[in-house]
């Protein structure tokens, strides 16, 4: 089953948009100081502005090599490098709705560097079964007045994609993600996973493109152009 509204406000579908690639492909990346949170904002802000677009997505299942940035993703003797959601890079107070009516599952502010900051997972039920979604990266603003359990409705407003630091220290963006199970975690879950453990996370977190009107990335097209 796919939303019944729109959780950003872009239609992929006709709006045009860039892929930001964050893999070891892209050499930009080996110049960025990428600790530094103002320059990785303004290496995303350039990269939108070049392409005359206001928003750029970044993959799903995709090997990236940025989250060398922190620690936050090295506590294990593998690293964390898969990506487990899809990211939506826009201005910050950008408005994120509820795609699907559900209800408050839990949510908490993981503040530390290079970590979501501000989230919120929602608790849907789809033909009988569980299903949630995650929204990574918000204003602390967006938490104010939530409780688990409470209902919301497709198409109301949940909360706005936040400004650094509060959100975590990135450059601003919107991180989404499914899950059909939450391992017992609540206010947060696994956005990154180590290659070990890349099958087991993507058997639990389907493919969120649908969710976004988004069809994956193009082969033909470059990361660097307006689709």
């Amino acid at each position: 089953m796919l939303p019944t509204a729109s959780i950003l406000p872009f239609n992929f579908k006709i709006d045009p948009f860039i892929w930001l690639d964050f893999t070891a492909a892209n050499t930009d990346l080996d110049s960025l100081d990428l600790t530094r949170t103002e320059t990785f904002a303004g290496y995303v802000a350039g990269k939108l502005e070049a392409a005359g677009v206001k928003v750029g997505v970044g993959g799903y299942n995709e090997h990236r090599v940025i989250y060398r940035r922190s620690p936050h993703f090295q506590q294990t003797t593998e690293p964390r490098c898969i990506h487990l959601g899809v990211d939506v890079w826009a201005s910050a107070g950008t408005s994120v709705r509820v795609p699907l009516d559900g209800v408050v599952h839990s949510f908490r502010d993981n503040a530390a560097f290079g970590d979501y900051g501000p989230t919120i997972i929602l608790q849907h039920e789809i033909d009988g079964k569980l299903l949630f979604s995650l929204y990574g990266h918000l204003s602390r603003t967006s938490l104010e007045g939530l409780y688990e359990g409470k209902p919301v409705r497709a198409g109301e407003k949940l909360a706005e994609i936040g400004p650094f630091p509060e959100n975590g220290d990135w450059p601003p963006h919107l991180h989404f993600q499914l899950m059909t199970d939450l391992l017992g975690l609540r206010g947060d879950f696994p956005g990154v996973c180590t290659l070990t453990d890349r099958a087991r996370f993507l058997a639990i977190c389907p493919n969120p493109y649908p969710w976004l009107g988004l069809n994956g990335v193009p082969p033909e097209v470059s990361n660097d152009q307006p689709i």
